[in-house]
């Protein structure tokens, strides 16, 4: 569980004490072992050692994991189902690939994910669930513990030492939630900056190109790499950053290991200087409101899935299915209002937030739970999606930016502290995370 980040790995290349075809076979070891059971779709051992051999770029012939959910030439993109499996292969890289490619990055193998990226547990039927890495290591004898999703695949295959990276999405969670759950970071940009064309829809309202790595300065070169931009990192002090804690809804039932993780956090970023403040946020109480009847990701779903439902839905996901059909009961005339409503909602979060650097907040409420009971009950498993998607799913609908990075002691359960503020404020945001990241690295490795 502590392998090299990609910053230290480019500078073993750098040094000549590695090379791109040795990490490449090691990354291939490691996507082969029972720790990546069910992690990848396929592996694409030629086309990675191809850009091994001849290493270029920021990524310098490094591998890097693809989420089932993003058209590569040559391959089918079948999003964790079965009814996609007899569509043809795609004929061009999507943006997101195509940038990742141009880095020089090895493109390891597409990962699997929950079926059309539809919850945040992780857990997919047809093909198989990964276990959870993190856990695995702390106890190998332990019940397999849940992934999280839908970007499962990916964050085993970068906790499992598969990859140095692993492209994923967010649209309510998907990154941040199985980041958080192995002890990695997974940063949600603004949507509007890092382009979705090339990928199979779940919300495009929602919907956020992003990756899963492990460190905060990963995350902002894989930014940096899939947003065609550069990230301006600024020299503001922690002790000048005024940062909030929400108390509504964020801190509700959570588990005693997340509430402990997230206290000590807490008192070491203020001991770092940080200015924290408590606040009561009484706009998350209108979230019912405009999550009726699943919300954008079910209106927006249905629109995409409806002909393909009547034609195969007996071969989903039953728990993809349901949730996917919810959307039928949201009119056009109801999207629309609920697009104002959100529109409104954003305007005023953002006025009640704009004196605050960022928010603070456990990025899911729970340690990995077993996956076992998850599979066999229903009521349990969307018991536990809610729970998990509750805290970054605020993010989204914000059209904000997120970053979930480690804030558990070193050898405990994987809790995430997740550090949001409001859209178009994502550089502020890596800024603050590499302080953040600096601050409690020390800490936790003293409270092991």
């Amino acid at each position: 569980m502590h392998t090299p980040d990609l910053h230290t790995l480019r500078k073993q290349l750098d040094e000549g004490s590695t090379d791109a075809l040795t990490l490449l076979d090691q990354a291939l070891a490691a996507a082969r072992s029972p720790r990546c059971a069910h992690a990848f779709v396929s592996i694409d051992e030629q086309g990675a050692r191809t850009a091994a051999a001849a290493p270029a770029g920021a990524l310098a012939g490094l591998p890097v994991s693809i989420k089932d959910l993003y058209y590569i030439a040559g391959q089918v993109t079948s999003a964790g189902s079965v009814v996609l499996a007899d569509q043809p292969p795609a004929t061009v890289d999507a943006p997101a690939v195509a940038r990742l490619r141009a880095a020089g990055a090895a493109l390891i193998g597409r990962t699997q994910m929950t079926e059309f990226a539809f919850s945040g547990v992780g857990i997919n039927p047809h093909h198989g669930t990964p276990a959870n890495v993190a856990m695995a290591a702390l106890d190998p004898a332990a019940p397999a513990g849940v992934p999280g999703g839908s970007s499962s695949g990916g964050a085993v295959s970068v906790a499992a030492g598969a990859a140095v990276a692993a492209l994923g999405s967010d649209t309510g969670g998907s990154i941040r939630i199985p980041a958080a759950l192995h002890g990695l970071v997974g940063f949600k940009n603004t949507q509007a900056l890092t382009p979705a064309a090339g990928s199979i829809p779940l919300a495009p309202s929602l919907d956020t190109v992003c990756a899963i790595t492990r460190s905060v300065r990963d995350a902002v070169l894989l930014h940096e790499i899939l947003a065609a931009r550069i990230v301006r990192l600024d020299a503001v002090p922690l002790a000048a950053r005024r940062l909030a804690v929400v108390r509504t809804l964020m801190l509700d039932a959570l588990e005693a290991p997340v509430a402990a993780a997230f206290e000590r956090a807490l008192e070491t970023i203020a001991q770092a200087g940080a200015q924290i403040e408590f606040i009561d946020l009484p706009l998350l109480d209108e979230l019912p409101r405009l999550t009726q009847d699943g919300g954008l990701p079910a209106a927006e779903s249905w629109a995409w899935h409806r002909e393909l439902l009547a034609r195969d839905g007996a071969r989903y996901d039953p728990r993809v299915a349901a949730r996917i059909r919810r959307g039928a009961a949201i009119t056009p005339e109801a999207l629309a209002a609920l697009h104002a409503a959100r529109a409104d909602w954003i305007g005023r979060i953002s006025a009640a937030l704009a004196g605050f650097d960022a928010v603070l907040s456990p990025t899911v409420p729970m340690i990995p739970p077993p996956l076992a009971p998850l599979l066999a009950d229903d009521a349990a498993f969307f018991e536990v999606n809610a729970r998990l998607l509750r805290n970054p799913s605020v993010v989204n609908l914000l059209d904000g930016c997120a970053i979930s990075l480690p804030c558990h002691a070193t050898g405990s359960a994987p809790v995430g502290l997740m550090a949001w503020s409001l859209g178009g404020r994502d550089d502020r945001l890596l800024s603050l995370a590499l302080q953040l990241e600096a601050a409690l690295k020390p800490a936790r490795e003293s409270a092991r």
